[in-house]
């Protein structure tokens, strides 16, 4: 909070004084007026459900199917050799060298937003979840051998309980990654969100709602983490982390 009261005095100050060129960071009463504007008017609302409309069904759709094929792969040899060296190299290719093949594949719209957000965190939840099931103890395994646990059984009542921890860890990490690529996607493949708010803003040069669209942005992705970090302190996910 007292940083916050710093920085906001601080960028006052430098505003005040005319350190900036004209037209380049705005004051921030402008910003508060660009705020209040965009708020009666609905569109920031409008903006933010778009964009986390998009990130809900790119992540879930990542996670749904990127969680069983990590826990494969983490736990067959011959799915691990044959899936890995493709999964690496998709992962580290950038998303947004996506979105050309999005828009043809797609069109202009919800959809090149989702898919790019889909491939964006899919790879990187596969190679978390499969790291982290390749490091479940043995001994588990042979308790629910012992049990009689087979199959499907094993990852769902062995596999998946065990690396929860590390796995809540990882769709932390992915959702923050949803986030900025959601906003990257729709400088580009969309005319809604915030993304879109930031671009269009920008081209008008109206610069006090390019700040608004950011600090709405940071905001909500301060949330998001937050949301992922309690989720981290439910018992049975931190069970893990004492053992």
């Amino acid at each position: 909070m007292v940083t916050g009261l710093l920085i906001l005095a601080i960028w006052w100050g430098a505003s005040a004084a005319g350190l900036f060129p004209t037209g380049t960071v705005p004051a921030p009463d402008e910003v508060a007026r660009a705020f209040g504007h965009e708020i009666a008017s609905g569109r920031l609302l409008d903006d933010t459900i778009a964009s986390l409309f998009r990130v809900a069904w790119g992540f879930t759709g990542a996670v749904v199917t990127a969680v069983p094929l990590g826990l494969v792969i983490g736990r067959q040899a011959r799915p691990r050799a044959a899936l890995l060296p493709w999964v690496n190299f998709f992962r580290s290719l950038s998303p947004i060298a996506w979105i050309p093949f999005a828009i043809i594949w797609f069109g202009v719209g919800d959809p090149p937003a989702i898919f790019i957000i889909f491939l964006a965190t899919f790879f990187q939840i596969v190679l978390a979840t499969a790291a982290a099931s390749a490091s479940v103890p043995k001994v588990y395994y042979r308790v629910g051998e012992d049990l009689g646990l087979r199959g499907a059984g094993v990852l769902l009542h062995i596999t998946l309980p065990a690396i929860l921890p590390q796995l809540v860890t990882a769709l932390r990490v992915a959702i923050g990654v949803a986030w900025m690529v959601v906003v990257a996607a729709e400088m580009i493949a969309v005319r809604s969100g915030l993304g879109y708010l930031i671009v269009d803003a920008r081209n008008g040069l109206r610069m006090d709602l390019v700040v608004c669209g950011m600090i709405t942005i940071g905001t909500i992705g301060i949330a998001l983490d937050l949301v992922f970090a309690r989720l981290a302190r439910i018992p049975s996910v931190r069970w893990g982390f004492e053992r």
